[in-house]
């Protein structure tokens, strides 16, 4: 499926200069939506995934249909603050700026192996400091998954050495 149909592209968004890929055209139409995820589940099958991982808030809108399938427990990772028991955080940068991330303690298991799962990667710092979270908690991550990748950013660079999934690539 030519997933790019369904992806919006919005000019000088959030500033000047940036292309935004929107989503929620993809998420609007039902069966393109089923087949991103269940492309995405099939990825997470093969690696015999026991948990999926995603960072707010558009990790969950990937990541929750995947664990829905899949019939296994989702993890959340949100920004400081956001989540209401003892949690685990990591400073990270991103295309805009620098924040932190958290996860619940006992969000992951030892030797529980992880999907990742987001609507894009980009420079990639959201999704190492998801990495190093659930490693700093003993899971293994076995794959990371997305809807869009923007190979012009290098993201991929940053994730040397896991596996990874994309669906739709901008160069």
């Amino acid at each position: 499926m030519d997933y790019k149909k369904h992806i919006a592209l919005v000019e000088d968004w959030p500033k000047e200069g940036v292309q935004f890929k929107d989503i929620t055209p993809l998420m609007d139409n039902g069966p393109a939506y089923k087949k991103a995820v269940d492309e995405i589940v099939m990825y997470a099958k093969e690696r015999d995934v026991d948990i999926v991982v995603g960072p707010e808030a558009r990790g969950f809108i990937v990541g929750c249909p995947v664990s829905y399938a899949l019939e296994i427990g989702f993890a959340p990772v949100r920004k400081e603050g956001k989540l209401p028991r003892d949690v685990i955080k990591v400073d990270y940068g991103l295309e805009y700026g620098k924040d932190v991330l958290t996860i619940h303690k006992d969000a992951i298991k030892p030797g529980q192996r992880v999907l990742i799962t987001d609507d894009l990667l980009a420079t990639g710092g959201t999704i190492e400091a998801t990495i190093k979270l659930v490693e700093e908690l003993g899971g293994e991550v076995v794959g990371c998954a997305f809807l869009i990748e923007l190979d012009y950013l290098n993201g991929r660079d940053k994730l040397e050495g896991y596996d990874v999934l994309t669906l739709m690539h901008y160069e």
